[in-house]
């Protein structure tokens, strides 16, 4: 089977449930709409599924013209409101780093302090937010942690997933990991690792770094639970990065915005070595793809 896209998924609040669309525009800071929300508190400092995990039962819908956006909740009436992008602008914190952000109004704050039960507030991008993103490509995000786009395949799951079934646990779904593409088509684990150019439709991305995965991966996407200790665990058994922390997925910058849809093949044009040392090979995997 020749590598291609296997689901397309943008987040459009940071944080919250993401959309999963059949085709989707790839500008320079990911799929149109990804991140380009956030929840804050009273301070600015942005939430989290790490502390709120209940972010995750939020889910946003952004209207085709990304002039409205409406979110909904269990139990909650939904809200829709429209979109602001020439307010006041207001101070916001991202891991310790300030940033700017639009904020949406006092209806939208009560709706998701509400169902948070803490106090909220949602923030857009600026216009003329210029973020620069780190790691060996340098490309810019909305208010992702770090990268534009964060790519895993299918591979690398299944053989996850087959770890965890040795200590007797369920297998995960994808989304527990919030990748915006997934590629099916390569029979060897972390294959993402090692593709350093990728084209996809009309649109090319270029390696920035492995993705170091935080308690985010504990959180169950449908509940907002945190039902145990489980990928972290099994991941520290093989998947340490040199830096600290466990990879799981690969982050990449945006060479050239394009246009891409599932089903569209994943052409390599470069490879390169892995920062993390790959499990064993597959059975009928190969290098090279």
């Amino acid at each position: 089977m020749a590598a291609h896209v296997a689901e397309l998924t943008y987040y459009p609040v940071k944080g919250c449930a993401g959309a999963t669309p059949a085709e989707a525009w790839m500008t320079p800071a990911g799929l149109a709409h990804d991140r380009s929300f956030m929840v804050v508190d009273d301070e600015g400092v942005f939430r989290t599924q790490r502390r709120d995990p209940r972010l995750a039962v939020i889910r946003p819908a952004v209207g085709e013209d990304g002039t409205r956006l409406t979110l909904g909740a269990p139990d909650t009436e939904p809200l829709t409101l429209p979109v602001d992008t020439s307010g006041a602008r207001r101070r916001v914190e991202l891991f310790g780093t300030a940033f700017r952000g639009i904020d949406q109004g006092d209806t939208v704050a009560e709706w998701l302090s509400e169902v948070l039960g803490a106090p909220s507030r949602l923030v857009r991008v600026p216009p003329e937010h210029d973020r620069v993103t780190d790691g060996r490509v340098p490309g810019t995000s909305g208010y992702a942690d770090s990268s534009a786009v964060h790519v895993i395949s299918r591979s690398t799951l299944a053989h996850l997933d087959r770890r965890l079934a040795e200590t007797g646990t369920p297998p995960l779904p994808m989304s527990r990991f919030r990748p915006n593409v997934v590629i099916d088509g390569w029979p060897e684990p972390h294959t993402e690792d090692r593709a350093h150019r990728l084209t996809i439709g009309t649109t090319d991305l270029a390696y920035a770094k492995v993705a170091i995965r935080c308690a985010v991966v504990l959180v169950d996407q449908r509940t907002g639970h945190r039902p145990g200790p489980e990928p972290l665990r099994t991941l520290a058994r093989y998947r340490r990065a040199p830096g600290g922390g466990v990879a799981f997925g690969t982050k990449y910058a945006v060479l050239r915005p394009g246009r891409l849809a599932v089903g569209d093949a994943v052409t390599v044009t470069a490879w390169g070595e892995p920062e993390v040392e790959a499990p064993e090979r597959v059975p009928g995997g190969r290098r090279g793809m």
